[in-house]
């Protein structure tokens, strides 16, 4: 990847978090471009740039990627963290898929009105310990990693599901100690460990000011 990528979407996490990590972990440098107002929104729209009219969007190597899988499966493959074969990509894709379903549990939480996140939170512990959580756990019994004895995009997006998650349940992992053991290694990851530092480009939860920005420039 010769130029830095440019990353279109608003100033906080939502979809394009998980695009952050993944190019945090591959080493590469990238820009971004935040929308925070509806009339700069608009401004986008009408460019034709947004094949379905919706962000994130990454302009990478002279393309215009759009839809978050899209753009991941692109940035893994450029940094050879998509398998060696068709069969490692295949475990890739469904470790991956099984992430995003437990993140797109967080992600809508602090959207919710207030009465409703108490109930949010409880049925994101429960999926996580009972439905996703021990399928990770168990690939990892005797593995560093989830796939092929090396990093991929899928371990990439497990630590940045397992904090998120952690943010909301604090002992989420005591009664998994391989993914225990998965966060503390795979967090001292050079590129990866100089991701978490403050002052990086990773976001932070979602606050007011974030919130109320994305229902103006999407809903009003």
């Amino acid at each position: 990847m010769s130029a830095k990528p440019i990353l279109h979407y608003f100033n906080g996490r939502g979809r394009m978090e998980c695009v952050r990590w993944l190019l945090a972990a591959a080493g590469v440098e990238f820009e971004e471009k935040f929308y925070v107002t509806k009339e700069e929104f608009e401004k986008l729209l009408k460019s034709g740039d947004l094949m379905f009219q919706q962000i994130p969007m990454v302009e990478i190597d002279g393309l215009k990627l759009v839809q978050t899988r899209a753009i991941m499966n692109y940035i893994a493959r450029k940094s050879n963290m998509y398998g060696k074969d068709q069969k490692e990509s295949a475990f890739i894709d469904m470790y991956v898929e099984g992430c995003s379903d437990l993140a797109l549990l967080v992600i809508p939480i602090f959207f919710l009105p207030e009465a409703d996140k108490g109930k949010q939170r409880d049925l994101i512990k429960n999926r996580a310990v009972n439905r996703f959580f021990p399928v990770f756990n168990k690939a990892l019994e005797n593995e560093k990693f989830l796939v092929g004895n090396q990093l991929s995009f899928a371990d990439v997006q497990l630590l940045e599901v397992i904090l998120m998650v952690e943010e909301i349940h604090g002992d989420i992992l005591q009664n998994f100690p391989n993914l225990q053991a998965f966060k503390k290694s795979t967090s001292e990851i050079p590129t990866i460990k100089k991701f978490l530092q403050p002052g990086s480009q990773r976001k932070p939860m979602a606050d007011a000011v974030y919130v109320d920005t994305v229902k103006k420039i999407i809903y009003s």
